[in-house]
């Protein structure tokens, strides 16, 4: 296996185990398979490089149009208002939303992917991560207006 992985180079001692199969082998004789992980992997590097480099690019051109816009307006001599879109809070709310419904998606997914595949609940119980997250959002919001407004 090690001559193929180095082509026409002199055959060199491999360090490594380059054939896992044989360590793989468990006492009753089944091999840890991952065949399907390449292609997955080359699928996954194929479409989501491309789309992420994309994304910041659209980033990256909005963010400079809203500036030019800004710079165009403030030489018309306009009064223009340097606060971000959204309040502080409406920011946290707003991810804490977007966190508790990606959690609550995620863990039903896998959660019917359990009824076929039993291992699948561990998969699900990682849903709690982005959910505990998306109360501490909500929390935090709750109290950004309970400071905002003082009794």
């Amino acid at each position: 296996m090690c001559a193929r992985l180095l082509g026409n180079y002199p055959a060199a001692p491999c360090v490594f185990s380059c054939d896992i199969s044989t360590r793989a082998h468990g006492a009753t004789g089944r091999g840890i398979t991952m065949d399907g992980l390449t292609g997955l992997v080359a699928v996954i590097m194929i479409f989501g490089m491309p789309t992420a480099v994309l994304g910041m690019y659209s980033f990256y051109r909005v963010r400079k149009l809203r500036t030019e816009e800004r710079l165009a307006a403030i030489s018309r001599g306009v009064s223009v208002p340097m606060e971000p879109e959204l309040a502080e809070a409406a920011r946290s709310r707003r991810s804490g939303i977007l966190l508790i419904a990606a959690a609550v998606g995620y863990t039903i997914t896998f959660s019917l992917i359990a009824r076929v595949e039993s291992d699948a609940w561990l998969a699900a119980a990682f849903g709690a991560i982005p959910f505990t997250l998306g109360l501490g959002f909500f929390l935090d919001s709750a109290l950004i207006r309970r400071d905002a407004h003082p009794s």
